[in-house]
Parts: structure tokens; C-alpha cells; sequence
């Protein structure tokens, strides 16, 4: 994973200024390239234009000089200008010849640029004149109106064609001659009419303009490389950052459940504490006042000589699920489990403060021995002789807790004298009874019924602890409901409150007052 970091490490040191130099150029080049080639376009154009200039101006003096000028010097008679000027001699052309005769010059050759003279009423002794469909609609409009202009454009996307038309108008002395001229075919025209066109044509072939834009073209193939070359970094960077992905995925999955694994072995809160960054993992504790809680169960060597070890596992196992479920429910911090012992408290790494979390303590403990009644009755009908009944010793006092152990391997837990007299209360306690330190019976008396025991001395401990074991509940606690569990020999009651349903009620009151009648009548002595 390292080795592909560094390569995608690498490639954008690569890449970033690789994209910013395409980037500038991109920005000058385009502009830098539309201007060379404008520049060369417009060269190409001129030079075009000059060449057709100059070859129009060449056919004009051409003709000049040998049909006007070379006439008029062998003429050996007056000069006449005539239409049929080439049967006369001596004679030169009129402007409708010159022009039409220029025309045919001028389109002769094969230039981009044509000229034709052309009328719809032509003398009488001259070739008529092929007009097409432009020409024809052109005469038509221009007589109707000589100053709006006709231009047509055509061709396809690689060759545009453009001719312009633009009217003949009939001067003084045109109606003169053709007024009296006996090959006129019309002899009423009138100064300021159309006789006919000269259209220009002007065809442009675009495709062979198209290698003009040579930078353009260079450009746009190294921004087409450029861009080629980009996207290919691109999926092999995709490419790296996919494998990358993909081990952080794996590695992922690996951490995620190893971290659960993990969670198995340490309390919810301290897990939380070491994942989230809100405790480091070294060896450190801090001095507080918590509320400690420990508990076993009576009679377990007896128990364990009745089991075998699979049956042991499997109830101390679903014991400990239990405890543990209802200790996290009440925000306890799960220390240890030692055999059958277990031991959690209140205070750190979460609090709710110090009275608060005595409470929560107590909550707790009764919560237990109520579901450990639960668990008995069901282990009895597994065929569990004996099943587990503990004893709960809860003490309030300030120990030392965080991390104890090596620098290899640590052990988030808590020390001090308070610690042991918690195990003390329990050892003292009766089975399925809870006793509490003075400490604590202070800070819960509002919710408890206790009596005071015999005062006990402590190592560790200077003054004498007077025990409290918990006769009954008060307020909160005495309306929680109730199990109620009794077993001796002939004797087998087990009664939850909670679970039981209105029909069970009436049976179990049923079956309760046969029991008591058949009591009672056990204990009158017998008449004789």
C-alpha cells in the first residue's frame, strides 16, 4: 500500500504541473493559432484576388487592343462603332458587345471569378442568350425595381457559389440606337430601362481553404494528445487509487473485525474511549470516587462437583451474558469476571456523578437478582439441581483507576481499599441479597429499606464499616414488579409479576389458595 501511496505521490507531483503548463497553453495557444492561420487565410485570399484582378485587367487590355485600338488603325475609312463590329471594316463595338464579348473572354478560363453581359432581347443577328433560372428571375426583378439588389448563394459545405446580378439601365444614347436599329427587337425603350444584366460569379472552394488553417489543425491534434495523454494518466492513477481502495477496503474489513474481537474483551465505554481518541494506551491512572459493585455466587465449588464442565460453561456463560447485558444497560463499566465472581463500577470513563451513579448501582443489583430468579426457574427445568443464587456487596469511595500492567500488555481496572471492601459486603451478604457500605446506603436511602449489621474492620481501611443489608424497596424501585421465587425440598414457587397474563393471574390465585388450604389443613392436628 506504501509503494502505490508514493507512485500516485509521484504522479501528481508530475501531473500538477504538467496540467498547469496545458492549461497556459491552451489559453495562448488558441488565439496565437486562429491568428496565424486568419493571417495566412487572408494572404491566400489577396493573393487570389490580385491574380484574378490582374487576369480580368489583361483580358480587357487584350481585347481593347486588338478589337477596338487594332481595328481603328486599319481602318481606311471612318470608324463606325457597330454591333456585328467584326463584319464591318474599320468598325469597333458597341458597350453591349464590348461587354458581352469581355464576358466571354473573362469566363473563358478557369478562375474563381466570372463575368457574363446577357439580355432576354438580344439583336436579331446575334447567338440568342441561354439564361437560366437566376438570370431569367433576375431581369424580372430588377425591371420592377433596378436598385434592390440580386445575390444568390449556393453550393454545398465544402463549395460556395455566389453570383450577383446587377441591371443594364438604357441611357440616352442606348434608346437612341436601339430605338432606330433594324435589329432591334424592341423600338420603344425608354431612358432609365433595364436591358438587361451583367451578373458576376465568384466561386469559393471552402475544402481547399481547409489546409489553410494548418496551425489550427496542429493545435487541436496537440490538445487532442494532450488531452489523450491525459485521461490515460488519469485511469492509471484510477487504476492506483482502485488497488488502494481496495486494500484500504480489506484492511478495513480485517481492522473491523479484529476491533470487534477486541470489543469482546473490554467494557463497552473503555472500547469507546480507546477507538474514539478519548484515552491513550498507556499506563495511567487517575484517583476518583466511584461506586464498586461485586458479586458471586453461594455454593459454587458445590455447584461445579454436580455439573459436568460443558453444562458449568454453558450456565456460567449465560449467567455472565445476562449480568454483563443488564450492568451496560444501567451504564456500568465491566471490569473483570473472576470465576464466578464479578466485579464492575460506576464513575469512569462515563459519570453521571456521584449519587447518581450509587443509584444507578443499586438499579443495577436488583435488576440482577430479579433476572437471576428468571434464569433459576429456567435452569430447573433443564434439570439443574442447584442452580446459582448470589450474593451483591456495593461500596462508595475513591480508588485508583486506568491502565495497570507492562508497556506490552495492560489491564483497564481499579485498586484501593475501597475495591476490596466491596468484595467484603458481598462475602457477608445473604444469597440473592444485596448489602451496601454506609457510603452508599447515604446516597440511596430514598430508595431502600435497610437494617444495619454488626461493624466490620477492614485492612487498609482505619475506622469500622457498618454494613447495610437491603431488607426492601422504597419508591421508585418498590413499584417495579416483582419475582417471587421459593425452592426446598416439596416446595418448588416461582412467580414473575411482569410476564405472568390476566388469565394466569386468576390461575395462579386459583392454585395459590388451594395450596394455603391444603397448608392449613396440614398444620390442624389430627382428631382421633
Amino acid at each position: 500500500m506504501a509503494g502505490l501511496g508514493e507512485q500516485i505521490a509521484r504522479q501528481q507531483r508530475t501531473m500538477g504541473p504538467l496540467l498547469v503548463a496545458a492549461v497556459v497553453i491552451g489559453l495562448i495557444g488558441l488565439p496565437v493559432a486562429a491568428w496565424l492561420d486568419l493571417r495566412d487565410l487572408s494572404e491566400r485570399m489577396l493573393r487570389t484576388q490580385a491574380s484574378e484582378i490582374s487576369r480580368i485587367i489583361d483580358e480587357m487590355r487584350g481585347f481593347y487592343g486588338s478589337d477596338v485600338v487594332g481595328r481603328v488603325l486599319q481602318a481606311d475609312d471612318a470608324v463606325t462603332a457597330t454591333h456585328n463590329y467584326r463584319d464591318v471594316p474599320g468598325a469597333i463595338p458597341i458597350p453591349a458587345t464590348l461587354s458581352i464579348e469581355l464576358g466571354k473572354r473573362i469566363s473563358a478560363h478557369d478562375g474563381s471569378v466570372k463575368y457574363r453581359f446577357v439580355s432576354d432581347l438580344p439583336f436579331k443577328g446575334r447567338d440568342p442568350h441561354q439564361l437560366d433560372l437566376f438570370e431569367r428571375n433576375a431581369i424580372f426583378a430588377l425591371r420592377a425595381n433596378p436598385r434592390e439588389p440580386i445575390i444568390e448563394v449556393s453550393g454545398s459545405l465544402f463549395d460556395r457559389h455566389v453570383r450577383a446580378a446587377a441591371p443594364v439601365v438604357m441611357g440616352q444614347v442606348c434608346v437612341t440606337c436601339h430605338n432606330s436599329h433594324p435589329d432591334s427587337p424592341k423600338t420603344d425603350w425608354k431612358v432609365g430601362d433595364v436591358r438587361g444584366i451583367q451578373e458576376i460569379s465568384v466561386n469559393q472552394p471552402i475544402a481547399a481553404n481547409v489546409l489553410a488553417f494548418k496551425y489550427l489543425l496542429l493545435y487541436f491534434g496537440f490538445a487532442a494528445a494532450a488531452g489523450l495523454t491525459f485521461i490515460l494518466l488519469q485511469r492509471r492513477q484510477s487504476a492506483l487509487v482502485q488497488g488502494i481502495n481496495k486494500e484500504l477496503s480489506e484492511a478495513n474489513d480485517f481492522l473491523a473485525a479484529i476491533s470487534l474481537k477486541i470489543a469482546k474483551y473490554l467494557s463497552p465505554q473503555i472500547y469507546k474511549s480507546i477507538f474514539s481518541g478519548q484515552k491513550d494506551v498507556t499506563i495511567a491512572t487517575e484517583r476518583k470516587k466511584l461506586t464498586i459493585f461485586f458479586s458471586d455466587v453461594k455454593d459454587f465449588t458445590a455447584i461445579v462437583e454436580r455439573l459436568q464442565p460443558e453444562d458449568l460453561t454453558v450456565l456460567l456463560n449465560e449467567y455472565f451474558t445476562e449480568m454483563s447485558r443488564i450492568a451496560l444497560k444501567h451504564g456500568a463499566t465491566v471490569d473483570k469476571f473472576i470465576g464466578d465472581a464479578l466485579l464492575v463500577f460506576f464513575g469512569d470513563p462515563e459519570t453521571q456523578g456521584i449519587e447518581e451513579d450509587a443509584r444507578a448501582c443499586l438499579r443495577m443489583a436488583v435488576d440482577m437478582q430479579r433476572r437471576l430468579e428468571q434464569l433459576n426457574r429456567v435452569w430447573r427445568d433443564r434439570g439443574v439441581e442447584r442452580p446459582f443464587r448470589a450474593r451483591m456487596g456495593i461500596n462508595t469511595g475513591y480508588c485508583n483507576v486506568g491502565n495497570f500492567g507492562s508497556d506490552d500488555r495492560m489491564d483497564y481496572t481499579i485498586i484501593g481499599a475501597e475495591a476490596n471492601l466491596a468484595a467484603r459486603l458481598q462475602s457477608i451478604a445473604e444469597p440473592g441479597g444485596i448489602c451496601l457500605s454506609y457510603e452508599t446506603y447515604a446516597l440511596v436511602r430514598d430508595l431502600v429499606r435497610a437494617r444495619p449489621l454488626a461493624p466490620i474492620a477492614m485492612k487498609g481501611i482505619s475506622r469500622e464499616v457498618v454494613p447495610y443489608e437491603v431488607e426492601g424497596l422504597l419508591g421508585e424501585l418498590a413499584q417495579r414488579p416483582q419475582v417471587i421465587s421459593e425452592h426446598a425440598t416439596g416446595l418448588d414457587l416461582f412467580l414473575d409479576v411482569e410476564a405472568i397474563d390476566e388469565n394466569g393471574v386468576d390461575r395462579a390465585k386459583k392454585r395459590l389458595s388451594e395450596a394455603l388450604l391444603a397448608l392449613t389443613i396440614r398444620s390442624k392436628p389430627a382428631a382421633f
